[in-house]
């Protein structure tokens, strides 16, 4: 079996192995790809060697993941945010860079080693924080935009950089003649690139696209991004700015979603594939051989990077809130630190022993990256007096929206399936109130005369200004597993038996949802099948009361909550014979309720045409609706039937009447 498809194997083996183990412990992904990194690497079990080769097919991991950030950023946004790039940005490499120089000078080990190792400090993890960042839907938040912005600042730093450290160890007089001539070539590049290529990336993707062929736009695009990075990096630039670049292009045409699509795949495995390779540069032996170093130089420069970047947020008139999660994104280290570090290693600038420690620490320091960032919200809170006014402010403004209004439904998500079903409520005179993330939608809606507010659906406090104790139901439109167990959390916590239908893509998530205590789970997968059937059905020529009769006997037989409806009170029928039509009814079994401890065969509920479509016990997966069930304090039934039996067995089950 060759050589490199043993690799490739085991690459794709320990993933999928721990990947899956971080799935369940609900550990981010990124920090399964950089355990297995360490398993495998060549400080371990030795199953990769970490060859140069090896280091640059990874990087087209974070090529794919700049040509995607380059889509999110067009040159007019590119230049609105040069505050943050080359202001902000600049502002922190220089000043860390200085740390670091000042730092060596106090442990006696030469300016010139400070350089290349300020250098590398100055530098953090664009494939690590923009992951991290886009999971958590904060790219387009202003710390998220700040975070972009310096680490675009912090790739361009890393030419000068790469020429700097070779001249420090021929001599410091060939500095400035080389360092001129590099950003002279880099600024030539760019310029072409951005300005030249918008017309003919336009041009040329047309003539693609009217050739009607998927796979030939594919291979386009891999040419495209692929080209670009090739040609940035034999200007002296990173392979990942030329990709940005090729993104940035592309950004202002109309195919960019299209664009956005076709390269996820190749985006998220090769993403991968270079955590793994960032994890097998962690040499367990040095952390064991000298532990309190490399604490210490772990944690000294991410809290020293911490403060400078924080500093610097407020110098330029950043909210303290802002600010901390900003300086504890951007505190670890980066890829193109280690970069900097081999040139100065095998320049022989500083000690090999030293030099292991420190990559040891830096690797620490990307490792705890995740457990900061997801920590940001509570330490902001904590600290930031600015943040609890924005908060207040920012519930206050929900809370004032909804405080005149009962019996509505809080939409979680205001995307494509979120206005879709507000309409269908507004046109059914339904009261509803969505929370967003999208500042650009929610200003876009908002004018437009929707009730959309900016908030995190999934945190408590966001719901309850929402209205949550005088809900009527909560639907969750987007397909966020994680984001709608939260939310049934909140929502069992603060009203239990609250009706909450929740999206997902497709079964594997039902019962884990159901768990939670979700009412209604929908797969848009199978609505899309049913869809197709029915199209596909009538096409065939079946009688339209044959496919409706046969859609329905689908969805009743997965849906529970589809067999009748819920009576409210602008249900109330002009036409007195309809108030013996079949509906649903929610009883919640509160501690004391007669029922608890029974079964339901002893509960009672046997009158005509009654019948227990569902049991919901919140917190716990819904048990079988079986004669011989016994209820608990908290159970949710739901009953099906005509007014009168539904208000017996209510009796019944409450009070034993």
């Amino acid at each position: 079996m060759p050589k490199t498809l043993e690799i490739v194997l085991v690459f794709l083996a320990s993933s999928v192995g721990i990947v899956a183990l971080a799935r369940k412990l609900r550990l981010p992904p990124l920090l399964g790809y950089l355990i297995a990194g360490i398993a495998i690497g060549p400080n371990a079990l030795g199953f990769v060697p970490n060859t140069p080769e090896t280091r640059y097919l990874a990087e087209f991991g974070v090529v794919f993941l700049m040509f995607s950030i380059g889509l999110e950023f067009n040159l007019p946004r590119l230049m609105a945010m040069r505050s943050s790039v080359f202001g902000f940005g600049s502002a922190q490499v220089l000043l860390t860079t200085v740390m670091g120089v000042a730092g060596a000078l106090f442990v006696g080990i030469g300016w010139q080693a400070g350089v290349a190792l300020g250098g590398a400090l100055a530098m953090s993890s664009t494939a690590i924080l923009v992951k991290l960042l886009a999971e958590r839907g904060e790219l387009d938040s202003r710390h998220g935009r700040d975070v972009v912005g310096v680490l675009l600042f912090q790739d361009l730093a890393v030419v000068p950089f790469l020429v700097i450290v070779p001249a420090l160890a021929s001599g410091p007089e060939n500095i400035p003649l080389a360092l001129g001539v590099a950003v002279l070539k880099a600024a030539a590049v760019l310029a072409v690139l951005l300005f030249a290529g918008r017309k003919l990336v336009r041009a040329w993707l047309t003539v693609v696209a009217m050739r009607r062929s998927n796979e030939l736009f594919v291979l386009n695009l891999l040419l495209m991004t692929l080209g670009l990075a090739y040609v940035t990096e034999h200007a002296g630039l990173s392979l990942a700015l030329g990709a940005f670049v090729a993104g940035m292009l592309i950004s202002e045409t109309e195919y960019r979603h299209q664009v956005e699509e076709d390269i996820k795949p190749f985006r998220d495995v090769l993403l991968g594939l270079f955590f793994v390779t960032i994890g097998m540069l962690l040499d367990i032996r040095s952390v064991l051989a000298q532990p309190w170093l490399v604490l210490l130089l772990a944690t000294v420069p991410v809290i020293a990077k911490f403060a400078v970047v924080a500093g610097l947020s407020r110098l330029f008139g950043r909210p303290s809130g802002t600010a901390i999660r900003t300086g504890l994104a951007l505190a670890q280290a980066g890829e193109f630190g280690f970069v900097l570090l081999a040139q100065a290693g095998g320049l022989k600038l500083v000690d090999s022993v030293l030099m292991d420690a420190i990559l040891a620490a830096m690797l620490l320091s990307m490792l705890a990256a995740p457990f900061l960032i997801a920590a940001s919200d509570r330490l902001a809170l904590r600290f930031s007096r600015d943040e609890w006014m924005m908060k207040s402010l920012q519930l206050t403004q929900i809370a004032s929206r909804t405080i005149k209004t009962s019996r509505h439904v809080i939409i979680c998500g205001y995307g494509r399936n979120g206005q879709s079903l507000a309409k269908i409520l507004a046109a059914e005179g339904v009261e509803y109130m969505a929370l967003d993330l999208d500042p650009e939608r929610i200003r876009e809606a908002a004018a437009a005369g929707d009730a959309v507010v900016y908030a995190d659906a999934s945190r408590r406090e966001a719901l309850m200004a929402a209205g949550l104790a005088r809900a009527q139901a909560v639907v969750v439109t987007y397909a966020d597993t994680a984001a709608a167990v939260r939310i049934l959390g909140h929502v069992n916590e603060a009203r239990p038996g609250l009706p909450v239908i929740v999206r997902v893509r497709d079964d594997s998530e039902m019962d884990r949802l159901h768990e939670a205590g979700a009412a209604e789970v929908v797969p848009e997968a199978l609505e899309s099948s049913l869809m197709l059937a029915s199209h596909a059905l009538l096409l065939t020529g079946v009688p339209i009361s044959k496919v409706v009769r046969r859609v329905g006997a689908v969805r009743d037989s997965r849906y529970g909550l589809l067999r009748g409806f819920f009576h409210g009170s602008s249900d109330e029928p002009e036409d007195l014979s309809e108030r013996h039509h079949v509906r649903l009814h929610s009883v919640i079994l509160e501690a004391g309720a007669a029922a608890i401890g029974k079964t339901l065969d002893a509960a009672g509920l046997d009158q005509s045409g009654l019948e227990v479509v569902n049991v919901r016990r919140p917190g716990q997966a819904n048990p079988q609706v079986v004669p011989d069930l016994v209820l608990a304090a908290g159970d949710v039934l739901v009953l099906k039937g005509t007014p009168e039996p539904i208000a017996l067995a209510e009796e019944r089950l409450l009070r034993g009447v």
